[in-house]
């Protein structure tokens, strides 16, 4: 199993334009051989977002993560985040 897990930090009033885009980059994976899952999910009293994409494996993500990306190309995430946006690739040890 791998999971591709983003943490975002939206400014203040753009948590719904990053929801909205996080939603779209999972929509985009619909279907995307050996995916499992995908969640948006929020710690409102962080003011923190995470992504987590769950896959058979990493050569399937890779595969098929193009597809999600192309649909977020164009979203001004550095006008939405506070920070850098944070991303793992995670692994069974």
């Amino acid at each position: 199993m791998f999971m591709h897990l983003t943490i975002h930090h939206p400014q203040p009033g753009a948590e719904t334009a990053v929801i909205d885009s996080m939603h779209r980059f999972g929509a985009a994976l619909a279907g995307a051989p050996g995916l499992i899952s995908v969640h948006t999910m929020q710690d409102a009293d962080a003011g923190v977002l995470a992504g987590l994409a769950i896959w058979s494996s990493q050569e399937a993500m890779e595969a098929s993560i193009h597809l999600a990306r192309d649909a977020v190309a164009n979203d001004p995430f550095d006008e939405w985040e506070s920070r850098v946006v944070e991303g793992y690739r995670l692994t069974d040890v």
